[in-house]
């Protein structure tokens, strides 16, 4: 696989991009990590608005679920500026009125980086990480994080920083709790979670009130990981990047409940951040970025008994990624951190 690349806009310590839906259209949008705005992109990859100026610090975007008639929302984590700089870190959603972008709190979660959310049987629910707890010096990592749930009501507009929505810890203990990946089964949708303890599932309950289920599915420090058949068996396996912001991309297969080691990357990508699977023509592809050294792009993807590794930039150092499909063309969008630099890949067998 090979990509043509082109840079739409310079962003200082851009991080997150996300699509976003409203006016009957699509759009791309991308927000930084520091003290930065957050813009809105055409499908062309022309700046078309900015959400906000700041305050920044946005590790997480998300558009929230509506019917098609309904104002859009965006939810989006604020003020997580570091790991060491993240006590005032929350969940906020922006809602337009009179043309203009308001943004509201939804809850204040201190050192919260990473939130989905999740469906099963007609109702929706939160799920939040949060990377640690507290910190009293620089790289201070002895205050594990949490997982945190809450479901959600139909409309989420009533929350406010007055009237915050209530969260409940459903794990603790875990250290360094960064990766997360929302997985979908037939008729509901569960999260992997990446600690240095391991990989967590965690799956809503079955009905309104019900017990969440929380199972550790892998004892490896994972700092990003996903979740996909790339053998085409049936059966999906665990990609993941290791340890924390680490330089190791492996695979692991289940086998009797247990899941295995099949493939280990033998070069080292030093500080691998960014993450993104889909299916193209029928096969599972990763992407993965890495942020210090040769900092490149890759597509990841099994083909003739082996896993395949294909460079498809180097030198940005991609913080996130996202595929999306635009009319006959396979894309991607990267916020390349390193060098501030938004960019479109178009992709090619």
């Amino acid at each position: 696989m090979r990509a043509e690349k082109k840079v739409i806009d310079q962003l200082n310590k851009c991080y997150a991009v996300a699509e976003f839906d409203f006016d009957g259209e699509r759009h791309l949008i991308t927000a930084a990590e520091k003290t930065d705005p957050c813009y809105i992109y055409n499908m062309n990859g022309e700046r078309v608005d900015t959400l906000w100026e700041g305050p920044g610090g946005v590790m997480t975007l998300c558009q929230y679920p509506l019917t098609a008639d309904e104002d859009p929302i965006l939810m989006a984590t604020q003020k997580f500026f570091s790991p060491n700089n993240s006590a005032e870190a929350k969940i906020v959603y922006y809602t337009r009125e009179n043309g203009e972008w308001k943004c509201n709190v939804l809850c204040d979660l201190p050192f919260v980086h990473r939130f989905g959310i999740m469906e099963r049987s007609g109702i929706k629910y939160l799920v939040a990480c949060t990377l640690k707890s507290a910190h009293a010096f620089k790289d201070d990592w002895t205050c594990p994080g949490r997982i945190w749930v809450a479901e959600l009501p139909t409309d989420i507009r009533s929350y406010n920083a007055e009237n915050q929505l209530v969260l409940t810890p459903l794990v603790s203990g875990l250290y360094k709790n960064h990766g997360f990946c929302k997985c979908e089964e037939q008729d509901f949708s569960f999260v992997l979670a990446g600690t240095q303890n391991g990989v967590y599932k965690i799956t809503p309950p079955e009905e309104k009130g019900g017990e969440w289920t929380a199972q550790c599915i892998l004892d490896v420090p994972t700092s990003d990981m996903l979740y996909q058949d790339y053998d085409g068996d049936g059966e999906r396996e665990l990609l993941v990047l290791s340890p924390f912001h680490g330089d190791t991309m492996m695979v692991y297969k289940e086998n009797g409940g247990v899941f295995e080691k099949v493939f280990e990357c033998e070069k080292k990508m030093p500080f691998l951040h960014a993450v993104w699977g889909t299916k193209l023509d029928g096969k599972e592809i990763a992407f993965i970025g890495n942020r210090q050294e040769d900092r490149e792009l890759y597509a990841v993807y099994f083909q003739d008994g082996r896993y395949v590794m294909d460079v498809l930039d180097a030198g940005a150092g991609p913080a996130n990624c996202m595929y999306y499909r635009d009319g006959d063309k396979d894309m991607l969008i990267a916020a390349n951190r390193e060098t501030d630099e938004v960019a479109l890949y178009e992709l090619f067998a």
